[in-house]
C-alpha cells in the first residue's frame, strides 16, 4: 500500500512537471517503502525507463532522432559505467551524493524555464556536428554516469544541455529528451538488476502507480501554475534532501535494511 501511495505521488508529480518527479523515486523506496538501497535504484531505474517511455510515445514526432541516438548512446554506455562505479562505493557514500544531486535537481528547478538557442545551432535548425559531436557525447555520458550510479532520469539536466548546447526548442527537447532518458535508464537497470532480489509486488505497484498517476495528472496540467508548482516543488526537494542528509549520516544501516 506505502509502494502505491508513493508510486501515485511520484507519477502525478511526472504529469504535472513533466519530469523532475522521479528524483524522489529512490528516498520513497529506501525510507517509504522499507527497501535496501541495492534494490532501490534498480527499481528507480525501471519507474523511470517505463515512465519516459510511455511519456515519450505522444511525442514521437518531436523526436531529433539522430541527437537521440549520439546523447543517447554515450549516455547508456556510461550509464553500465555508473553502475559499475555504485557497486565500489559504500551506500552511504551514494546516498550523500545523492542527496547533493538532489539540490543540484531543485536549483535548476528554481532557475526557471531554458532560453532558445544554441552554440551548435545551425542557421537552418539543424546541429554543428563537426564543432559539437565530442560536447554532445561528454554530456550524455556526464548524464549516463548519473543515471547508472543514483538510478535517476536526469531529464533535468539533458534538456538543458540539448536547447542550450544544441539550439533545439523545447519541444523537441522534451521529447528527445524522454527517448534519451529511457535508453539511460534500460542500459543501468540491465547492469543492477542481478545484484539484488528485487520485490515484484512492491516495485510492480509503484511503477503501476507511477504510470497510472503521470498519465491522470498529465491531463490537469495546463490548468495548474506550473512555475508555482515547480518553485513549491524544489522547495520540498531541498526538504528531502536535509532528510536524506540527515538519516544518512546518523543511521547508516538502513540502507542495507
Amino acid at each position: 500500500m506505502t509502494a502505491l501511495v508513493l508510486g501515485a505521488a511520484i507519477g502525478v508529480l511526472l504529469g504535472l512537471l513533466g519530469g523532475g518527479g522521479s528524483i524522489l523515486a529512490v528516498p520513497a523506496l529506501v525510507y517509504g517503502a522499507g527497501l535496501p538501497l541495492s534494490a532501490a535504484i534498480p527499481a528507480s531505474l525501471l519507474v523511470v525507463g517505463i515512465s519516459s517511455a510511455t511519456a515519450a510515445l505522444p511525442r514521437l514526432r518531436d523526436v531529433r532522432w539522430r541527437i537521440a541516438a549520439v546523447v543517447g548512446g554515450a549516455g547508456a554506455a556510461a550509464a553500465v559505467g555508473g553502475a559499475a562505479l555504485g557497486r565500489l562505493l559504500p551506500d552511504q557514500a551514494i546516498m550523500l551524493g545523492f542527496a547533493a544531486l538532489m539540490v543540484a535537481a531543485g536549483a535548476r528547478m528554481l532557475a526557471g524555464d531554458v532560453p532558445s538557442g544554441g552554440a551548435c545551432a545551425l542557421p537552418g535548425g539543424g546541429v554543428d556536428w563537426r564543432a559539437c559531436l565530442p560536447k554532445s557525447a561528454a554530456a550524455g555520458a556526464a548524464v549516463g554516469v548519473l543515471t547508472g550510479l543514483f538510478g535517476v532520469g536526469g531529464g533535468f539536466l539533458v534538456i538543458p544541455a540539448l536547447v542550450l548546447g544544441l539550439g533545439l526548442p523545447m519541444a523537441a527537447a522534451v521529447g528527445t529528451s524522454l527517448v534519451i532518458v529511457a535508453a539511460n535508464a534500460a542500459a543501468g537497470f540491465a547492469v543492477h538488476a542481478g545484484d539484488a532480489a528485487l520485490d515484484v509486488g512492491v516495485v510492480g505497484g509503484f511503477t503501476g502507480a507511477a504510470i497510472a498517476g503521470s498519465l491522470a495528472a498529465a491531463r490537469l496540467a495546463p490548468r495548474i501554475d506550473a512555475a508555482r508548482l515547480r518553485r513549491w516543488f524544489a522547495l520540498f526537494v531541498f526538504a528531502v534532501a536535509a532528510f536524506v542528509t540527515v538519516r544518512t549520516l546518523l543511521f547508516p544501516a538502513t540502507l542495507a535494511s
